[in-house]
């Protein structure tokens, strides 16, 4: 059946599929609707800024709540992969059952680009030696032929995904979805997350301390625990646990929150230690838990009892806590005890150590606290439960 002609009085059969709306001009008359509104850009830092801080969210589709243990920390190894790669910075994040949030800093693309054995070394080291060793014999055959055009639009591809918000999640959402949907016992097809990510632009000092810690106390204010140190897929727990890239995050926070101090030539030297206490206080302070007038729970958080007790010990945790975090050492660590006793036992069991070993106690690596403790063997550790 062929469709009339507009202005013929002729509405469309209701079997149609057309993209055909009432004309308010006559009840029998037909128009286009307009195109769809484009998405209108994201805001962008000011001209003079160094950097740009984003607050980035995205939620499952469903809402779902798909992202178990296996999953979160694969999202976790690509975030870092690809934060790397991407010339960009994770100050905090936190990852929920059903949606992720991330504070990342954004720097402005430098104005002189890394040369081509620079990138060649970055794709090396993020992406392995096959992508780079495609780039390095691409780059090679450009030179050999003469062609800077050619060899100048294979950087320029790889420059104008970097030091780019929109580009990191996009491929850091892509890959993850292709992990996961491959990953399941009936191989799943299809989109995973809700639309696009939605970003919040967020200026230096206050409002940046407040979204750090709005979003490391999401599993408190969920209920899923009691102390965030304790929720291994965030920020603020990685770093309590020793990861060295979480804590990092939180030293740039701690060095930028106060202007005077992060001029400071001691700002730069704060040890990660002062660092964790600085940022434990300001958790508890911004997290109290809210009660209504009968005294009913509102809003999840820290009852003022646990408040003045992280005030009063200055954010320190006990040693006991730091090990806790460390626990793989109580299973895997073989020796567990002072320089002396680990070193005598390994001296009555020499034989069970390679022979390259002159020594027999290892300190608990990314350990926060200097410890007295030691142990036989070094573990390649992460957080657990």
């Amino acid at each position: 059946m062929q469709m009339q002609a507009l202005d013929s009085g002729l509405t469309c059969p209701p079997h149609f599929a057309c993209p055909f709306v009432k004309d308010p001009a006559g009840p029998r008359r037909y128009r286009r609707p307009p195109p769809p509104a484009m998405r209108r850009p994201r805001l962008l830092a000011p001209d003079g800024f160094s950097h740009a801080i984003y607050h980035c969210v995205s939620r499952v589709v469903d809402r779902s709540r798909v992202l178990g243990k296996a999953e979160k920390e694969q999202f976790i190894q690509y975030m870092r992969l690809y934060e790397k790669l991407f010339g960009l910075h994770v100050l905090t994040y936190c990852l929920m059952d059903n949606h992720f949030h991330i504070l990342v800093v954004v720097p402005r693309r430098p104005e002189i680009l890394p040369t081509n054995e620079e990138l060649i070394a970055l794709v090396r080291a993020t992406l392995g030696d096959a992508r780079a060793n495609n780039l390095a014999n691409w780059f090679s055959r450009c030179s050999e032929q003469g062609n800077q055009p050619a060899l100048e639009a294979e950087r320029e591809r790889w420059f104008c995904q970097m030091w780019n918000l929109a580009a990191f999640l996009k491929v850091l959402k892509q890959r993850f979805s292709q992990w996961y949907n491959g990953t399941r016992p009936t191989r799943r097809t299809g989109t995973l997350w809700e639309d696009r990510y939605r970003s919040v632009l967020v200026e230096n000092g206050a409002a940046l301390r407040a979204m750090a810690a709005y979003i490391d106390l999401n599993p408190i204010r969920a209920g899923l625990l009691k102390d965030p140190k304790d929720y291994r897929w965030s920020g603020y727990g990685e770093a309590c646990s020793g990861r060295e890239d979480a804590q990092a995050g939180l030293r740039w926070m701690a060095n930028q929150l106060v202007p005077e101090q992060a001029s400071s030539p001691d700002a730069a030297d704060r040890s990660i230690t002062e660092v964790l206490e600085w940022y434990r206080e300001h958790l508890y302070s911004r997290g109290p838990e809210h009660r209504d007038a009968e005294g009913t729970v509102t809003k999840r958080g820290f009852t003022e009892e646990e408040i003045q007790s992280v005030l009063k010990a200055g954010g320190r945790l006990p040693l006991t806590a730091f090990l806790r975090l460390r626990v793989r050492y109580f299973t895997d660590g073989a020796v567990l005890g002072t320089t002396r006793f680990v070193e005598s036992v390994f001296q009555a069991h020499r034989e069970r150590f390679s022979a390259k070993r002159s020594t027999g106690a290892r300190r608990l690596r990314r350990l926060v606290l200097d410890s007295p403790l030691r142990v036989a063997r070094a573990l390649a550790v992460k957080a657990v439960d």
